[in-house]
């Protein structure tokens, strides 16, 4: 009998191993494939995942690509239907997965250079992928610069992580919020507000960015007036994926498909595309 010739549309099983609060509407989920092979991710790729019954939806991969072992993370938000239902499942539940799809941060093209990681509201579950690999691989790059942007203090995910990395001194990190409350003793004002405190020389940087389609414009604009080139800009632009494979049209922008040619594309790939930003 002939084997089973591998198929993109169709998913593998997958068993949830831990689920931890991040906030009120976030949680962190654990999984490993059940044919215990590694998923092969690189930083800014998505997956597809089914709740069988229920459906399937897209989410970034949260995790750091790492040959040494088979879970993978992924953050996601209770909004809807799938992420509804993935909220209640026990651990040891099974899901199918597929993928990892999409295009990643070309992080080759980094080493040697000054990074500069600006994440949007849920921005930085996808950005915390990119950056645990450079952890990883921290004598390959230069100075890391992560800006992470909140509409509240509640709307922080990975605090923990987060003020930990600050206080090591290996990674900058600089946080804003929106709306503060009482406690809130940082920087107040939307993202750009923490451009010009970055440490990075322009010259020398390569731009990562993934948040709300309004963030983009703003710091794009701000990136070039510091001087940094627009080839060296790279921005996630996460649509209505669907299938992941560029075949249903969810998630076009202009002549691309999101999900195929993106997620992550080279700013000046798109930026004359009337649709992309």
């Amino acid at each position: 009998m002939k084997s089973r010739t591998f198929s993109p549309y169709v998913p593998r099983p997958a068993t949830l191993v831990s689920k931890s609060p991040l906030s009120d509407l976030v949680t962190l989920y654990e999984f490993v494939q059940d044919n215990g092979k590694n998923l092969a991710h690189k930083p800014g790729q998505f997956i597809m995942v089914s709740i069988y019954g229920v459906g399937e939806a897209p989410f970034s991969i949260s995790s750091a690509p790492i040959k040494e072992t088979n879970v993978f993370e992924i953050a996601v938000r209770k909004i809807g239907t799938v992420t509804k239902a993935l909220s209640e499942l026990p651990v040891g539940t099974k899901v199918g997965i597929r993928g990892p799809f999409g295009t990643s941060f070309p992080v080759h093209e980094f080493v040697g250079k000054d990074t500069l990681l600006v994440a949007g509201g849920l921005g930085y579950i996808p950005i915390r992928s990119l950056l645990h690999y450079q952890l990883r691989h921290r004598q390959e790059f230069g100075h890391i610069s992560v800006l992470i942007g909140t509409r509240t203090p509640k709307d922080r995910i990975f605090i923990d992580q987060i003020e930990a990395l600050a206080k090591g001194g290996d990674v900058e990190v600089l946080e804003t919020v929106d709306v503060p409350d009482a406690d809130w003793k940082g920087n107040v004002g939307v993202i750009t507000t923490l451009l010009p405190k970055a440490g990075v020389e322009p010259h020398n940087t390569h731009v990562a960015m993934i948040g709300p389609p309004v963030m983009y414009k703003f710091v794009l604009r701000q990136c070039r007036e510091m001087g940094i080139s627009s080839d060296r800009i790279w921005v996630s632009l996460e649509r209505r994926m669907k299938c992941g494979l560029g075949k249903c049209g969810h998630c076009q922008i202009n002549n691309l498909n999101a999900c195929l040619d993106g997620p992550v594309f080279r700013y000046t790939d798109i930026e004359s595309l009337e649709e992309a930003i």
